[in-house]
């Protein structure tokens, strides 16, 4: 951690510590937190990015810091208070183990990712449509308990990490869910789920546990929710929605954004309606549809000039509301890019199968996780495969170690989606395998191909104007 970070996170720690349990000392707090984060990120990344690229990063953070007050000051349980100042302070705040992260850095020569996903099981109770994990299967596949738990042991051993992201399938239908959770108290979870699950018996549970989060997927109001995940989910996800509020636990949002959604997603009433009318949400996650699950089509994708629109809307939500919204695809700036192969500071993906991805929408492996341990490696051996070591190589050569004023466009990273020329290539030459059959067919589509392809050119041309002229050329400011 750099010195200034190290000042900043020290001074927050105090602040929180001392707020945390007052609202009226928080409010304080809050306003020297809001002046410290900048003065740390503008000193911590001024030199390596863009100056607009600094103030998204500041912007983003900021926004973070609010929906923590916001949580904070609705009613959530008291464990979960304890979890923020153990975990999120303490540890989240802090980059996690500094030891542990100096010896990966110093043995393998480039800082270790900030989390996993994983998804334990595929079983799901919902047959969404174009689901990118095809879930729903009726003899679903599942990791075993023991290899589900040394996963996330090694994050915290090998990597100083204390997060992890679940998905699916639906979590919940994963058997011994609660009890990973429990036995990894020092790890904070956040789990996708589609909520149809939560009663009041689950969210008083979720409430005892504190320190996993629920992201609830919605595609809209209940319309458009309905259409993609069947009759009578948004009326369960609103109720499991309340079940939380009355329980004491902070949820957020996990949005599907697809060429039919765009326009209410990003619309005030939305989120009026979901971050302003209880019960709230406290936090958003955006996925724009990818197509590489079931009845794949990109059709479905958000168009490029939809997908600039949502840049635009969704950066004037974060900065204006301080809401806490975080799209993959469009908020490449405050990532510094793709984070996807185990990134310092990105991540990996393991599947219910063992498969290890570069990332959820990166449906191509070289190794599987129940194999490494066999033969008596871990998840560092995933790490160093020549496979995700070429993702890396890609994303330090496009930006991410490139100097502020050469970096590539920073609003088109994603490899697989704007790229797909690029990673086309990458697959023939590493031969990675597929997932699932779904994924194959899209691989030896030559329409698919073709038309992925000029997209991302399509995006590029896009948003060449807006990277250069006002992020390369801010440098100056």
């Amino acid at each position: 951690m750099s010195k200034a970070k190290d000042s900043w996170v020290k001074s927050v720690k105090g602040l929180a510590r001392t707020a945390i349990r007052s609202s009226a000392i928080r409010k304080i707090a809050l306003k020297k937190a809001d002046s410290e984060i900048y003065k740390a990120i503008l000193l911590d990344k001024g030199d390596s990015c863009p100056f607009e690229q600094v103030q998204d990063m500041f912007y983003m953070g900021k926004a973070l810091l609010h929906t923590a007050e916001r949580a904070l000051s609705s009613n959530i349980s008291s464990r979960w208070k304890d979890v923020i100042l153990d975990i999120g302070v303490d540890k989240m705040l802090a980059d996690g183990d500094a030891e542990v992260k100096e010896k990966f850095n110093s043995k393998f020569g480039f800082k270790p990712p900030h989390f996993l996903t994983i998804s334990p099981s595929n079983a799901c109770n919902l047959r969404c449509k174009g689901c990118y994990a095809n879930a729903g299967v009726q003899n679903a596949d599942k990791l075993t308990f023991d290899v589900f738990d040394r996963i996330i042991r090694e994050t915290r051993e090998l990597w100083g990490s204390y997060f992890t992201v679940i998905s699916g399938g639906e979590p919940l239908l994963y058997k011994g869910i609660f009890d990973i959770v429990k036995k990894h108290k020092d790890t904070f979870f956040l789990m996708y789920t589609n909520g149809t699950l939560i009663d009041e018996k689950v969210a008083k549970r979720l409430a005892e546990l504190g320190n996993i989060t629920p992201a609830i997927s919605v595609e809209g109001f209940e319309k458009e929710t309905d259409a993609r995940r069947g009759e009578g989910s948004y009326k369960r996800i609103r109720k499991a929605m309340q079940n939380l509020k009355d329980a004491g636990v902070p949820f957020g949002l996990s949005i599907t954004a697809t060429s039919q959604n765009v326009d209410i997603i990003t619309s005030d009433e939305f989120y009026d309606f979901y971050f302003e009318k209880e019960p709230k949400a406290s936090y958003g996650w955006i996925f724009h549809y990818m197509p590489i699950g079931r009845s794949y089509t990109i059709d479905l994708m958000p168009t490029p000039e939809q997908r600039l629109f949502m840049w635009k809307k969704n950066r004037e939500i974060v900065r204006k509301r301080k809401i806490f919204i975080a799209d993959f695809w469009n908020d490449g700036t405050a990532s510094e890019g793709c984070i996807a192969a185990g990134r310092t500071e990105g991540y990996f993906y393991i599947n219910w199968n063992g498969d290890c991805t570069p990332c959820v929408f990166q449906p191509y492996t070289v190794h599987n996780i129940n194999e490494v341990y066999k033969n008596g490696g871990n998840l560092n051996t995933v790490l160093n495969s020549e496979f995700f070591k070429a993702i890396r190589k890609w994303q330090d050569e496009y930006a991410y170690k490139q100097p502020k004023d050469k970096k590539g466009n920073l609003l088109r990273t994603c490899p697989i989606r704007d790229h797909y020329g690029m990673y086309h290539k990458l697959l023939k030459c590493h031969k990675p395998y597929s997932i699932d059959e779904n994924v194959q067919d899209a691989l030896n589509d030559e329409e698919y191909r073709k038309k992925l392809t000029a997209y991302g050119d399509k995006i590029g041309e896009l948003t060449k104007d807006i990277w250069e002229k006002e992020y390369l050329q801010s440098n100056s400011k």
